[in-house]
């Protein structure tokens, strides 16, 4: 199979929701590089304050929204709505999406790192990670700056009824990385890149 065809079908969407000649996103076109995939995840001050979640899968980013943002707390199961496959180059994007724009609003990096996916079984045959999210189960093991250890993607709703959308919960498995610590107030996090928050992101941008 042909990943740059694919991977061109799999970021229309993400393309033609933006105008690359008036916002700093990438564009695309960055092949993966080294043997473990990455993720990342952002929190993005837009019409509402979110984290959002990716994961490297067949060259391009995985994504998913996730409002209250990923928990240590295997107690926490935390709603996840996808959206729009996003290019590689995304993983360090940070910075401020202009009025006007899709998703208009500061950006920085909260978290970043690989992750290992965790085998996944049908009927004796081993799934790839990519099949495993087809099927709307799919875990794996963090190796980020804040987040480390297993954790699980599960679809619950399908989406394919008249007025829903596509739903998941994103939940941290009960390891040795677990705990109970609360995630930060996304407006004072900091990035792990820049050291930045979102209100300084802004500030810089404006200078």
């Amino acid at each position: 199979m042909d990943r740059g065809i694919d991977r061109g079908k799999d970021l229309a969407a993400y393309r033609g929701k933006r105008h690359f000649d008036r916002t700093g996103e990438p564009s695309g076109g960055e092949e993966s590089a080294g043997e473990m995939p990455r993720f990342v995840v952002q929190i993005h001050d837009a019409s509402t304050l979110h984290f959002d979640f990716r994961l490297e899968v067949d060259g391009v980013l995985k994504s998913w929204s996730v409002p209250k943002g990923p928990s240590v707390d295997p107690h926490d199961k935390r709603l996840a709505m996808p959206t729009e496959d996003h290019p590689l180059e995304y993983r360090t994007f940070e910075g401020v999406i202009g009025e006007g724009e899709y998703g208009a609003g500061a950006v920085i990096v909260w978290d970043h790192g690989g992750y290992r996916p965790l085998a996944r079984k049908k009927k004796g045959r081993s799934l790839s990670f990519g099949q495993a999210l087809e099927r709307g189960h799919a875990s794996f093991w963090l190796h980020g700056s804040k987040l480390r250890g297993g954790y699980a993607l599960t679809r619950f709703r399908s989406g394919e009824s008249a007025g829903e959308r596509e739903a998941w919960l994103l939940v941290k498995e009960d390891d040795d990385r677990a705990g109970r610590r609360p995630v930060p107030d996304p407006r004072r996090a900091r990035s792990v890149l820049s050291g930045r928050t979102l209100k300084r992101v802004a500030a810089d941008e404006e200078r």
